[in-house]
């Protein structure tokens, strides 16, 4: 019989997990309270939360919500990561302190309800922010209408510029 505790953990554990574009799973052994703070701070200004939670009490609330099973990288200390609504900004933060930290292991997670292994989550962190994205579409549907811009503007400086050619001889 589960106690009280455990009871309303699971029940905050289930509302993170609606209500989250992805989350990461990492191993902290061997980090120090001031790295745990630093990556916290880190994740969270990329729009993320990390909790330490009980791998059981995660298993329970994915099997429950019917989400993938994680399983495999449930076992030992692990720390939670659920992200806002940029999944890879969070994954970025993770990466870029485990560049620097050697101890933070990525174990992996879920995102568009598909376990991801360390690997893809590697390689979504690689991938270009949401911000990024956006520019690059924008520059690309703006280039077409720049040029078609820029060949009018050119048709209508030639008469111009002849003209004006013309007067500077003729005085």
């Amino acid at each position: 019989m589960p106690n009280a505790a455990n009871k309303e953990q699971l029940a905050e554990i289930k509302e993170l997990l609606d209500g989250t574009g992805a989350v990461w799973v990492v191993d902290y052994r061997g980090l120090s309270v001031k790295e745990i703070q630093q990556l916290r701070r880190d994740i969270r200004a990329n729009e993320g939360q990390m909790f330490v939670l009980k791998n059981t009490l995660m298993h329970i609330a994915l099997e429950e919500l019917e989400m993938p099973s994680m399983d495999e990288i449930l076992s030992g200390p692990s720390a939670f990561v659920f992200t806002g609504e940029d999944p890879v900004a969070s994954a970025k933060a993770i990466k870029n302190f485990a560049k620097g930290n050697d101890k933070l292991v990525i174990k992996g997670g879920i995102m568009d309800g598909q376990f991801q292994d360390a690997a893809a989550v590697q390689a979504i962190a690689d991938l270009p922010s949401r911000e990024e994205l956006i520019a690059k579409l924008l520059g690309t549907i703006n280039n077409p209408m720049a040029k078609t811009v820029r060949t009018l503007n050119a048709i209508l400086e030639a008469p111009v510029r002849a003209i004006s050619e013309i007067a500077k001889k003729a005085a």
